[in-house]
């Protein structure tokens, strides 16, 4: 008999050996139908595993984040298949599973077209509706080399020969068609269900490299069921519409172009939400006790290689060379000879450099050291989408300097503040992870004990729900992170708390106990916001463009019936600046229902209304965005009720 624990607590005591089938329908049939993998201590497992010993076991199905991962990752293999079928001599290289979907790289010399989509799409329906069994083979890593390399499929057989001498390989058959994979996978086609669509072509660099040969990529989404691929495909459609470059266009708020890949030309709207944000952070962390710093932008390949980051990051940072380029016409630009430097890619070694700057005590502890830090990330053209992935990057970056003993306090103290944040923000929906110890790590276990065991208390302690990721901590420590919901259901993953074992002992930072001898600090990385360009670029999609008042850039516009109330509407503008309001006016000889309609696409939250009568009474006709009703109110109560709403949050 083994002992069989599942994720309730409860344990099944059964006989053994038995497969991860057997399991499920030893609980209920029903559970068995709707079974896709098994869980055997934390690792997924194909439903056919044999279970010989006591262990913790989960029955994974549809309705779980492991049960759509392998939904998905069928899904692509069924979407090979398929392609394999309809276009012979095509090679399938890779076909990973990643958020909301899927997609596979394929070598064809002809390239794809959008209405090869729905082929695919129908023969992945005739693909599943022959349920062909899906079976896991363990090949010999050099069998695997010369079958692959003898159908032609060179991509394959160049992946299995990046594997070490002498180890086996996993390659899974299904129906009659097979693939070098690690697994797991449904047990049989029919398995996966007809909730799936393909979704778009895109052209990719074989292994990422762009000296590579260039490959089509075909993505695709699967589904639990159609009710729930139709609500993603709802949700896709109203996040184009969202689209904050395209909303930013016509509020006039940044740009970007070829010439400065990945950062932004910041408009003057653009600039004031910018700036509207930052102070309000900087105020928060100020009334947090944070001390805020500036640090250089570039620093020696020294100074990164005792950070760890010149070996480990370095490809993701721009190197420049210390020496100034020639001028000469026949001479090369660059001498090659010169010691190497490199624009920062973050901020906290640079604020290790702060903390070692004389002595420290204990009594300084904790030392809260923030900074609205601009890093460069050298990201890959291909990978840069509009805000939300750029090169140049200016985070609301803090790190905490403190004692063992202080991590629960602060990390406490800090999940307060972030929630706060985000609540000011307008997001609610929030959920928290716990990435705990990998295998490989530094540090001792039982500093390891104290810090997973600090963030989980300060967890309980404030009452938040949490998910537990075991082995997806940081090599250097385990981290929380904070995952929001926008107005559309989307996820985000925003804020990160990071513990830190490895910085101070590398850069040699201490503080003088109260025994009187050395001891290493821990450091907290956090940040609320993380990017504040990728921050901006989720609260225009969230907000759909429409800030509440004490963010929009124009919080108001004033604009004229007729030429007769340009004076009065002037001195309305001046009163409203006057009171801190950032208002524009608009003297144009337009019909008022065009100025109307163009300050509305350009998402002014308050237009306010001057003609002859509301000159000669002191009134203002109000309406605001999205409302088709005005109403009339006396300047002094239009300027009190705008004041109060552009108020930001923290100072009401």
């Amino acid at each position: 008999m083994i002992n069989l624990k599942l994720p309730d607590g409860s344990v099944r005591e059964v006989e053994g050996p038995l497969s991860g089938l057997a399991f499920a329908e030893s609980i209920a049939k029903s559970l068995a139908k709707k079974a896709l993998a098994i869980k055997i201590d934390g690792k997924m497992m194909d439903l056919s595993t044999v279970i010989d010993r006591d262990a913790i076991v989960e029955v994974v199905t549809p309705q779980t984040e492991d049960g759509l991962e392998i939904l998905r990752h069928d899904c692509a293999h069924v979407m090979a298949e398929a392609v394999q079928e309809l276009f012979p001599g095509t090679q399938v290289t890779i076909g990973p599973v990643i958020e909301n979907g899927f997609y596979y790289d394929f070598a064809r010399a002809e390239p794809f077209k959008a209405e090869d989509l729905e082929k695919i799409e129908a023969k992945m329906r005739e693909i599943v509706d022959r349920n062909e069994t899906i079976t896991r083979e363990v090949w010999s890593r050099d069998e695997a080399i010369a079958y692959f390399k003898k159908i032609g499929e060179h991509y394959k057989a160049e992946i299995i020969e990046s594997i070490p001498a002498g180890e086996d390989v996993s390659v899974y058959r299904q129906g009659e068609w097979l693939d070098l994979c690690r697994g797991p996978h449904l047990p049989s086609t029919g398995k996966l269900g007809k909730a799936f669509k393909l979704t778009k072509l895109a052209g990719a660099y074989w292994r990422g490299d762009s000296r590579n040969e260039m490959l089509q990529r075909i993505y695709g989404t699967c589904w639990a069921t159609e009710a729930d691929l139709k609500a993603y495909l709802t949700m896709v459609e109203e996040a184009e519409r969202r689209d904050h470059r395209k909303i930013a266009r016509e509020m006039d708020l940044f740009h970007l172009q070829e010439e400065a890949q990945g950062s932004v030309f910041w408009h003057p709207k653009g600039w004031r939400i910018w700036q509207a944000l930052e102070q309000y952070v900087r105020r928060r962390i100020d009334a947090s006790g944070y001390v805020e710093v500036r640090t250089p932008q570039l620093l020696d390949s020294k100074f990164w290689e005792q950070s760890g980051h010149w070996g480990k990051y370095r490809e993701n940072m721009f190197v420049v060379p210390d020496e100034v380029p020639s001028t000469e016409e026949d001479a090369p630009v660059l001498s090659g000879k010169a010691k190497l430097m490199a624009i920062k890619p973050m901020n906290c070694p640079a604020h290790v450099q702060i903390f070692k700057q004389g002595v420290k005590s204990y009594r300084d502890l904790p030392l809260r050291m923030a900074e609205f830090g601009c890093c460069h990330r050298n990201e890959p053209h291909g990978a840069l989408h509009g805000l939300m992935r750029v090169r140049q990057m200016t985070q609301d970056d803090a790190h905490i300097f403190c004692t063992e003993e202080q991590i629960k306090g602060e990390t406490e103290a800090f999940v307060s503040l972030l929630e706060s944040v985000y609540d000011d923000m307008g997001f609610t929906d929030l959920k928290v992870r716990l990435a705990l110890r990998p295998e490989q790590r530094v540090g001792s276990d039982e500093s390891w004990d104290k810090a997973e065991k600090a963030l989980e208390e300060a967890l309980n302690d404030l009452g938040r729900e949490f998910t537990l990721a075991p082995g997806e901590g940081a090599f250097y420590g385990p981290k929380l992170e904070f995952h929001l919901k926008d107005a559309i259901g989307r996820s985000w993953q925003l804020g990160t708390l990071q513990l830190d074992f490895n910085l101070p002992e590398r850069l040699d930072a201490s503080y003088i106990g109260e025994d009187g001898a050395k001891h290493r600090p821990v450091m907290l990385h956090r940040a609320v916001l993380g990017s504040l360009e990728r921050f901006i670029g989720i609260l225009i999609e969230h907000y759909e463009g429409k800030f509440p008042l004490w963010l929009a850039p124009v919080q108001a516009v004033v604009a004229t019936i007729t030429a007769d109330a340009d004076e009065y509407a002037e001195k309305v503008v001046a009163e409203l600046r006057a009171a801190g309001l950032r208002v524009e006016l608009d003297l144009r000889n337009e019909k008022i229902n065009y100025k109307v309609r163009e300050h509305s696409v350009g998402k002014v939250p308050a237009i306010l209304v001057a003609g002859k009568r509301e000159a000669e009474e002191g009134t203002l006709s109000v309406r605001r965005l999205g409302s088709q009703q005005q109403q009339t109110m006396a300047l002094a109560d239009v300027v009190k009720s705008l004041v109060d709403e552009a108020t930001p949050p923290d100072l009401r």
